[in-house]
């Protein structure tokens, strides 16, 4: 069952970018393990200091990896350096997935397939 991580993280608005540019290897490096669809971190442009993450991985096996492994060891000493005010991250299993679009073209908030 496909795992998706969602949240944000609120930095002081002075290192929100440097965190960021900071993580970027690791984000990459990241990508590559097994499992992993997906792997961000970004900006929010509305709101000073504001990073939303966001991760889609395969399976609750492949993100628990991931969890006792290196980069995010190393992602959590990195961000430590910087002035994290609050975070607010959640897990989802998604049970069912489908496209925004439906064949025709049309975007759609229901889900049209079975």
């Amino acid at each position: 069952m496909r795992v998706i991580i969602n949240g944000t993280v609120d930095f002081s608005p002075e290192n929100a970018a440097a965190a960021l540019e900071e993580s970027a290897q690791l984000m990459k490096d990241t990508r590559d393990q097994k499992g992993c669809n997906h792997y961000v971190w970004s900006l929010d442009p509305a709101v000073p200091g504001r990073v939303y993450v966001y991760e889609n991985w395969d399976s609750s096996e492949d993100l628990n990896a991931h969890l006792k492994g290196p980069f995010y060891a190393d992602m959590l000493g990195l961000l430590g350096k910087y002035e994290m005010l609050g975070t607010d991250i959640l897990k989802y299993r998604i049970d069912h997935e489908e496209p925004v679009y439906d064949p025709q073209g049309v975007p759609r908030g229901e889900f049209f397939t079975g």
